[in-house]
């Protein structure tokens, strides 16, 4: 991995964060040492560390906090740094999930899936029902006032949002680039007959939309190239509602996607609009294409909002286009992206 570092040091904190480092179990270190890593991908580039090189110091709420009502409280500003940063979230391994029907979702799938949902703390504003079905014995339930409900979830109205919910990510989620030890390739999915690949996605809202679309037409997963967004993003999990949570997520490189294809025999197919002029040209959309892809492992490759397709990924899989009238040359890749899920979705 090529990396640049760039070393800064903090030398202290402001008097009132010592003393609450003196008097509660909320570590904060006195100094910190943060390197900036440029990966592959261009995503996950920063790591925190502290000063002794063990590794970013978890944060850890107090089990007897039951209540905040401050939005200067350490523990609202590190929900705001996970929101916010895709490197504070990756570090943690931790992302906020805002509202009460996505918490709800994730865990109701979860429970049917008997994969364990870990809410390490549910913030509910004040006077605010529980959320029906959730199993509140096994997180931190803290009340939260309403300009805190309003600072974190980022709403103007805070009595339109009653719940956020500290989650963990998923045991499905995998970043190859970062976790390379995770070499095989038959452990990344559990069934590859259908896998979404993004390639480039940066809009949040385009990506959020095509994970949630990936996961109503029963794909098999996802599989994120190089200058995605992070699908934790807050509005990735916005517009994909909590998708990311459920269904299998891998971030890596055109090496690990070629590792895939070989290990399964998949077919690489790629949307891209029929356009004159192009190297290859490309397949209709139509019934008799689908029918004959129908029992065949295959990955779909999506481009990018603006540039569309990446030139290897041009290279490397047989184009189709969705046939249209007129003049028009392209959709928006999320609506093009939910007409190529539900026409080649798996066959029962």
């Amino acid at each position: 991995m090529l990396c640049s570092y760039k070393l800064w040091v903090q030398a202290s904190y402001p008097p009132h964060l010592k003393l609450l480092n003196q008097n509660s179990n909320i570590p904060i270190p006195k100094t910190k040492t943060q390197f900036q890593r440029k990966s592959l991908d261009g995503r996950f580039d920063d790591i925190d560390d502290d000063a002794d090189g063990s590794g970013l110091r978890k944060f850890a709420l107090p089990s007897h906090v039951k209540s905040i009502t401050s939005t200067s409280n350490p523990f609202v500003k590190h929900c705001l740094k996970l929101k916010n940063s895709s490197s504070y979230r990756h570090s943690h391994a931790s992302a906020l999930v805002v509202g009460t029907t996505p918490i709800r979702e994730i865990y109701r799938y979860k429970e049917s899936s008997q994969e364990k949902t870990v809410i390490d703390c549910l913030l509910l504003l004040e006077n605010a029902e529980i959320p029906e079905e959730l199993d509140t014995h096994s997180c931190h339930v803290v009340r939260i006032g309403s300009m805190v409900m309003k600072k974190l979830s980022g709403v103007q109205s805070a009595e339109s949002i009653e719940a956020i919910a500290l989650m963990r990510f998923p045991t499905s989620f995998l970043n190859l680039i970062v976790d390379q030890n995770k070499s095989d390739s038959q452990s990344w999915f559990p069934s590859t007959h259908r896998i979404l690949v993004l390639d480039g996605i940066q809009d949040p809202g385009n990506l959020g939309t095509l994970i949630r679309s990936a996961m109503a037409f029963q794909w098999d997963g996802i599989f994120l190239l190089p200058g995605c967004c992070d699908p934790f993003n807050e509005k990735a999990l916005r517009a994909s509602r909590g998708a990311s949570f459920q269904l299998p997520i891998v971030s890596g490189s055109w090496y690990h996607l070629q590792t895939l294809k070989d290990t399964f025999n998949m077919k690489m197919l790629a949307g891209h609009p029929d356009i004159d002029g192009k190297l290859k040209k490309p397949f209709s959309l139509s019934q008799e294409f689908v029918h004959s892809v129908a029992h065949v492992p295959s990955c779909l490759v999506l481009g990018s909002e603006g540039r569309g397709l990446s030139e290897k990924s041009q290279l490397k899989c047989e184009l189709v286009s969705i046939p249209m009238t007129g003049k028009f040359e392209s959709l928006n890749v999320s609506v093009a992206g939910g007409i190529f899920l539900y026409m080649l979705q798996p066959k029962n």
